[in-house]
């Protein structure tokens, strides 16, 4: 059976969904240390209208991050599809990697937020706080079912309480070990 269109956001506005969002649960992705916890995204609009981003991530204690820009893949259309281009390896940073980046649903007060791409192989609950109540948690989950997404692979992040902030820096090791699986 053919999956159906994912539904997108429309209208998404830009300047309030910049700032820090924490990641609540994901699909595990060979991008991402298998130990991650405090997994967070920063948002900062760039004045030709693209998106900073900086994701961080702690692993084996240290403050894991890479940078990269989000922009609209079509600038015509009011739909929330993003491109998200990385380069990497992070400490010579010469391969750009493209990826999708689909908002596909966000509360009205963009405080907690769903997303994910065409292939339904990646999955993000992300939120403004580092924490969200399980009622919460349940409908972006029962949104995910209804875009087609198999929710059994998805994971929560460990996240603290006050969050952490900066700590010792990992140059892109965890890059070359996420390669072989570590």
């Amino acid at each position: 059976m053919a999956k159906k269109e994912m539904e997108v956001v429309k209208g998404l506005d830009l300047e309030k969904y910049m700032g820090r969002w924490y990641e609540i649960a994901s699909f595990p992705s060979f991008f991402q240390p298998k130990d991650s916890v405090n997994t967070r995204a920063t948002y900062t609009l760039n004045k030709d209208g693209t998106v900073h981003v900086l994701n961080e991530t702690y692993s084996g204690g240290k403050r894991v991050s890479i940078e990269g820009t989000a922009y609209k893949a079509d600038p015509k259309s009011d739909e929330a599809k993003l491109k998200v281009k990385f380069y990497l390896p992070p400490f010579l940073p010469i391969i750009p990697i493209v990826g999708n980046y689909w908002v596909l649903y966000i509360d009205p007060d963009y405080k907690v937020v769903l997303i994910g791409e065409s292939t339904r192989k990646f999955l993000w609950i992300l939120s403004r706080e580092t924490h969200i109540d399980e009622e919460t948690y349940n409908e972006y989950v029962q949104k995910a079912v209804e875009e087609g997404y198999d929710v059994k692979k998805l994971h929560k992040t460990p996240q603290a309480d006050p969050p952490p902030e900066g700590g010792a820096q990992d140059k892109g090791i965890w890059w070359i070990k996420s390669l072989f699986g570590k």
